[in-house]
């Protein structure tokens, strides 16, 4: 898979406010969603040592920018008892590789390390890791029914890859009844270009696109970006 470093530690801040401009005319004033991180469950995406190692095989080295993004959204979701799930994405072996079998010819292989989640976003005892060998999180899961019973009503989805399982999952959630929101700094994939139109065909009617900034702000009685 080619990958490029589209964005920095130097430079994530206005790219962000780049991004959020190019996303801005595909979407329409929503004056009915609001975050509410007590009714909205954080999902971090197959942030694991295949893509967000600089040793995996496809490490995209954009996940660099985002690992501490991520990493400030987990610490204000469990400040305030927040729902915090997680996936990790894996095959047993090429028999179970559906139709990822025939746009790709490597995968992630489960029991190995390139499988398990990067140790700077380590899942807490009792956080839940939905395993799946698809794009949809929700696809022969119990995603959907753990966050019902959680009483969760919005989903605030991170991670890899952008376009790929995010977007995917984000419609998923759309199509389920869950609002869904997304931090353009705090999801990332192989391009800019990728990045920005599945942005855009989020924003155009299935997800309020924002920042992570934002987000903590929206409840945090002291600035979350520290």
């Amino acid at each position: 898979m080619y990958t490029e470093p589209f964005v920095t530690l130097d430079n994530i801040d206005d790219k962000l406010s780049e991004w959020l401009v190019r996303v801005e005319k595909y979407t329409h004033p929503k004056p009915y969603l609001i975050l509410k991180p007590e009714k909205c469950a954080l999902v971090v995406v197959d942030m694991l040592h295949y893509f967000a190692d600089p040793g995996g095989r496809v490490y995209l080295p954009s996940t660099g920018v985002i690992i501490p993004r991520i990493a400030m959204l987990l610490k204000h979701w469990r400040s305030i008892g927040g729902t915090v799930v997680y996936t990790r994405h894996c095959h047993n072996s090429s028999e179970d590789l559906g139709m990822l079998g025939r746009f790709f010819s490597d995968f992630i292989r489960c029991g190995k390390q390139e499988s398990e989640i990067i140790p700077e976003l380590s899942p807490l005892p009792g956080e839940k890791v939905f395993q799946k060998n698809t794009y949809d999180a929700f696809h022969n899961t119990d995603l959907d029914e753990f966050l019902r019973s959680r009483y969760v009503e919005q989903v605030l989805i991170t991670g890899v890859l952008t376009q790929m399982c995010c977007e995917t999952t984000a419609r998923s959630a759309f199509v389920r009844g869950y609002e869904v929101y997304i931090p353009a700094d705090a999801v990332t994939t192989s391009s800019e270009e990728l990045h920005i139109g599945s942005l855009q065909n989020l924003a155009s009617g299935f997800a309020v696109i924002t920042g992570t900034s934002s987000i903590c702000s929206t409840d945090c009685k002291k600035p979350c970006m520290t």
